[in-house]
């Protein structure tokens, strides 16, 4: 059996320039997701992402991108949920990327703000049925005694919304609409000598520069 000191990967698939990118790095976002799409990467839109407790605890998770407006990238949850509770008290939040099939990270930087009620509704009400009914059976992050009890708070929500169409959000859920100032793309290359382009946003403007692998 391999231990972790063994596992090693040679990245080399491709390289990273900085002539290589756009000007915008949300059009290079867009290009490497499209990438993404193409190359058969299992959710493409899965991102870590990173809140910071109320102690000074960071803590990360797995979320869904659900869309890209203008220059913001917005996810949808709970918003009485552990990461909800972390924005609430500190906006700002780390999102991350990784595209292992094509060697490739993308990092962002920004704060928060909240979807209007409208765009989180409209999302909402297009989620699969049961998801919805889902959102409202879990207050989620918070502690259950067993797996029993959210089957019945499943089934007490089947009852509730029984014949209602469509099934309104829950008031504690929607989106949050992330405003990046920092966006790292990461290319994988030999001898861990990776290359990492990253845009910087200061008064307005981005600014593309490298840092070292």
């Amino acid at each position: 059996m391999s231990t972790f000191e063994e596992l090693r990967t040679e990245y080399k698939k491709a390289s990273l320039l900085e002539s290589d990118v756009l000007a915008d790095p949300i059009d290079q976002f867009r290009r490497w997701f499209d990438d993404a799409l193409k190359a058969g990467v299992p959710e493409p839109n899965a991102m870590g992402a990173a809140t910071v407790s109320p102690n000074g605890q960071p803590t990360n998770r797995i979320v869904l991108l659900k869309g890209i407006e203008g220059p913001n990238f917005v996810f949808y949850t709970n918003y009485g949920s552990e990461k909800g509770s972390h924005l609430a008290a500190n906006p700002r939040i780390g999102l991350n990327f990784f595209w292992v099939e094509l060697e490739r990270q993308v990092r962002i930087d920004g704060t928060v703000t909240k979807v209007d009620r409208e765009t989180s509704t409209r999302y909402f009400q297009s989620r699969p049925r049961l998801s919805q009914i889902g959102a409202w059976a879990s207050n989620q992050s918070e502690f259950v005694p067993d797996r029993e009890f959210v089957e019945a708070k499943m089934n007490e929500m089947h009852a509730k919304f029984d014949g209602v169409d469509p099934i309104p959000p829950p008031d504690s859920w929607g989106g949050y609409s992330v405003e990046p100032h920092y966006i790292e793309f990461w290319q994988g290359r030999r001898s861990r000598l990776h290359d990492r382009v990253v845009y910087v946003k200061d008064a307005g403007v981005w600014t593309i520069r490298r840092k070292s692998p």
